[in-house]
């Protein structure tokens, strides 16, 4: 395993399970101290336990600047901050007239967004200024590295997804921004696009829906497991030359309108 990661600390957001999880896991594999931001409600604290000593639970929201730097601050203490899995979010059934005839829910849109893009940024100008005061590492010259998530509804939303599509193609839009600003500083930003993948997100489906939904992926035809998007998130973070990217896990599905 690559050298980069013993002795430096992660943040990963929406770490309790899923995707996030998945990367938790992969960075305490590497003996990175990784504090898991996620809400209150969360598993967090269970999570944490079971994985040992390297994971610690913060409970909070990515939207507060508070959360988000107290979070900081337990990473920090442990060991610098090097490391940012960006992985909270979330979508809600939204269209732009209602079958009852009424307009879409603006204040729905405006949660989703809120979520989705302020607390994107939020998290990451935090990460990223902390990040900032580390000392350089490796030829390259680097002082950190983030790991955004968005989505191939970012490109190809379906009906009902236009607060979550417009909120994940904003973090696709962020990615090379993000990088070029973060350049002099030697922090990198890339982004995962994943497609369907078995998260407790597709919990209430039954297994006929979810068979169906594996059996429109091309190749391979099944749902992502979330070990394929951390150990994609791990490479993200130790290849140099990955930056300003928005990579798509997807088994090269494009989604149709429904």
């Amino acid at each position: 395993m690559s050298d980069l990661f013993p002795n430096t600390s992660a943040i990963v957001t929406g770490g309790a399970s899923g995707l996030g999880l998945a990367a938790v896991i992969e960075l305490v594999r590497r003996q990175v101290h990784v504090v898991v931001l996620d809400l209150p409600t969360s598993k967090g604290a269970e999570v944490c336990a079971d994985l040992g000593p390297l994971a610690t639970f913060a409970p909070g929201t990515v939207t507060s600047e508070a959360d988000v730097q107290q979070a900081i601050a337990m990473a920090a203490a442990t060991a610098p901050l090097r490391w940012l899995v960006h992985c909270a979010g979330r979508g809600a059934p939204i269209r732009l007239v209602e079958k009852d005839g009424s307009p879409g829910s603006l204040e729905k849109f405006s949660e989703v967004t809120q979520l989705n893009v302020i607390g994107t940024f939020n998290v990451l100008r935090l990460a990223a200024a902390q990040m900032a005061q580390n000392a350089l590492h490796g030829d390259s010259g680097q002082r950190g590295a983030c790991v955004l998530t968005a989505s191939v509804a970012a490109y190809e939303g379906q009906i009902g997804q236009i607060a979550y599509s417009a909120g994940k193609a904003a973090i696709v839009g962020m990615t090379l921004v993000a990088a070029r600003d973060l350049a002099k500083r030697g922090i990198r930003v890339n982004t995962i696009a994943p497609g369907l993948f078995d998260t407790p997100a597709l919990v209430r489906l039954t297994d006929q829906v979810k068979a169906a939904l594996a059996a429109s992926i091309p190749f391979p035809a099944r749902l992502g497991r979330p070990s394929e998007f951390g150990r994609l998130a791990i490479h993200l973070l130790e290849n140099d030359m990955m930056n300003g990217e928005t990579v798509r896990l997807d088994g090269a599905i494009r989604m149709q309108p429904r």
